[in-house]
């Protein structure tokens, strides 16, 4: 194991080293250059730090650009651990550093316990290339898979806090399956054009908190899927991007669970969605007791909207009478401008119509253009509290 003192007895934080082992990845052979491959050093140093009985720090040191192809850093640990990412990590900027059978991923953590990863640095998936070559941008071109720059699976007591994720291939950073998570003070950017470049991306995970964080994307800012359950989002500003998305849920017929999701506190700017639902028809099961609140929109398409028949295909989706349901929802203190005469869209489906809709202090107004906002309704059962604009609309069967 190496260690780094300093003069005084404590790491590089101050820590004493009695507790806790740095593992510094310059010292098992990371050049730092942004030009030589440094993975293997990275798994190394990982594996070092894993295997210690004492807490262990796996250094990025500041002012260094490490080349990193896909690496996974297992648990579990001895000991709890820590990435401290205070350089930057960047992928190969060819898609022939790529194998097909890691090619979801490009960083990954697997069943780590008392995980923590920071350090202030970047996390820079150089995108680009892949973007070019994405059939969202050039329908031309076959449908192939991208890497998930920063993904965690599996993970319980896991924090990432005070990074920059920039660029990434397709999905900046996934939490998925994992328990006792706490996000804070990321900011993540790429192009508003980049495709498939959700900010924010969890699943299957229970027991999350993502708060204090800068989204721009050219996707969702945060998109929460199936399996997530005690999520709570606070202030967050997006844009440009996709808003933040409950979903989408149900594809391929299949059963999602999403429920006690509150998302408090959000500015969304320039989106092309702001508080949003979105479900395939012909899916099983159910999104409830969601709360989006507090939230600003300035210029955003679609500021409010279900869609019970979400249909992202080259080609027109087939009528379906199964729908995911969609119930206990709450709008409140919801204020700004829309893009869109629509600012209010509720659009359900007949046999499972969306029910227990609340709009709790709502006022939307337009944006730029004559007369006022409007609000859209289909299948779907809500009531109102306190001033709601635009007036919602009548119940259509």
């Amino acid at each position: 194991m190496t260690v780094i003192p300093s003069k005084n007895g404590a790491d590089h934080r101050g820590r004493s080293l009695q507790s806790t082992k740095v593992v510094n990845v310059l010292r098992y052979g990371a050049y730092g250059d942004g030009r030589h491959d440094d993975t293997k050093a990275l798994s190394k140093a990982w594996a070092a730090a894993c295997s210690s009985s004492h807490p262990g720090i796996v250094l990025i040191p500041k002012g260094k650009k490490f080349l990193t192809k896909h690496v996974t850093f297992s648990g579990p640990c001895k000991s709890n651990m820590k990435l401290m990412i205070e350089g930057t990590l960047v992928a190969p900027p060819k898609r022939s550093y790529w194998i097909e059978d890691t090619i979801r991923h490009w960083v990954l953590f697997l069943n780590v316990r008392d995980l923590t990863v920071t350090g202030g640095g970047t996390i820079d998936g150089n995108g680009k290339i892949w973007w070019q070559r994405s059939c969202k941008v050039n329908s031309k071109l076959p449908c192939r898979p991208a890497p998930t720059a920063l993904t965690f699976y599996s993970c319980t007591n896991l924090k990432v806090d005070n990074l920059e994720l920039l660029n990434s291939q397709q999905i900046h950073m996934s939490v998925e399956r994992c328990t006792d998570v706490r996000v804070s003070r990321l900011l993540i950017t790429a192009p508003s054009t980049s495709p498939n470049t959700d900010g924010i991306h969890i699943a299957h995970s229970k027991d999350v908190k993502v708060y204090n964080c800068a989204i721009k994307t050219g996707d969702d800012c945060m998109s929460i899927e199936d399996g997530t359950k005690n999520l709570h989002v606070k202030n967050i500003v997006c844009g440009p991007g996709h808003g933040i998305s409950i979903g989408s849920l149900g594809d391929r017929n299949s059963e999602a669970q999403v429920t006690n999701i509150t998302i408090n506190g959000v500015r969304l700017h320039g989106t092309t969605n702001g508080a949003r639902i979105k479900t395939w028809q012909g899916g099983r099961g159910y999104a409830k007791n969601i709360v989006f609140q507090n939230i600003i929109m300035d210029n955003v398409w679609n500021p409010i909207i279900i869609d019970q028949n979400y249909c992202d295909s080259t080609t027109p989706c087939n009528k379906e009478k199964s729908a995911v349901e969609v119930s206990n929802v709450l709008f409140k203190n919801i204020r700004g401008t829309s893009a869109s005469r629509d600012a209010i869209k509720l659009s359900c489906n007949r046999s499972v119509p969306c029910h227990g809709i609340a709009l709790h202090n709502v006022k939307l107004t337009l944006k730029r253009g004559n007369g006022n906002a409007k609000s859209t309704c289909q299948n779907a059962k809500w009531r109102t509290l306190g001033t709601v604009m635009p007036q919602p609309c009548h119940l259509k069967n």
